[in-house]
């Protein structure tokens, strides 16, 4: 048990999440319930993307929520509560240059770190259950070369650590920030993931359809809308822009 949750560990399986969502179908899940893989064969990413892990390199796990448990949220709160989470777990290793990319990618410096999706169940309306799946790279030395910018936790420290410790740390930082959120604290979670945002306050290009442009990152809101001003202040919903530097 760590921090009110429970955490399982698989030898190997294709996707943490695709495992845990089957476990939620089959009313095998609960809330705080856990799966870390020691080694993730098909993994998931944002927009379809495939994240591999050897074994004893990475962080692959999924956590079930409630999210019935933390009232009538907007859904980018879990997500922005999920991403302060990790980010906490992986600055307490790898320091300040650790940042939230919007809308949820770990970066340390310009280099990811890690990942999160979150898969929900609805039944109607209802917002039934969450998996929330978190990749974060930890004794990686070596990368895919069509990835752009990886780091590992062992590349930054020059450290081998054990996964399954670290996942556990990790999952006891993710049960804090979903008491958090079930607190009632939506407030304090957007002002700390907005400070803690990549590029905040700073100049980036972005690609709108076939419109590349240059605008300062201002911050996110509630719903998850990238807040950016240039000649006036826009707002960007998750894949309505590509961001490019």
């Amino acid at each position: 048990m760590s921090g009110g949750g429970f955490l399982r560990i698989l030898e190997a399986v294709d996707s943490t999440n695709n495992y845990a969502m089957a476990q939620v179908h089959a009313g095998l899940a609960n809330h705080g319930l856990a799966w870390f893989a020691q080694e993730q064969t098909a993994g998931k990413g944002q927009r379809g993307k495939r994240w591999q892990t050897g074994k004893g390199k990475n962080i692959a796990m999924s956590l079930v929520l409630e999210p019935e448990r933390f009232g009538r949220i907007k859904p980018f709160l879990l997500s922005a509560s999920i991403a302060l989470a990790c980010h906490a777990f992986f600055e307490k290793y790898a320091g300040p240059p650790t940042r939230i990319k919007w809308p949820n990618d770990l970066y340390w410096g310009d280099r990811k770190a890690g990942g999160i999706l979150i898969e929900n169940v609805y039944h109607g309306k209802n917002w039934k259950w969450a998996v929330a799946g978190t990749g974060i790279n930890i004794n990686e030395d070596r990368f895919d070369p069509e990835l752009i910018n990886p780091v590992s936790l062992y590349q930054i420290t020059g450290t081998q650590y054990n996964v399954p410790d670290l996942a556990h740390e990790l999952l006891a930082h993710l049960m804090a920030s979903a008491a958090r959120l079930q607190a009632g604290q939506t407030a304090t979670i957007m002002e700390q993931y907005n400070q803690r945002l990549y590029k905040l306050n700073e100049a980036v290009t972005l690609r709108n359809g076939d419109t590349v442009f240059s605008t300062t990152i201002r911050g996110v809101t509630e719903e998850g809308r990238l807040i950016t001003y240039d000649t006036e202040e826009r707002t960007f919903d998750f894949g309505e822009v590509a961001w490019l530097r």
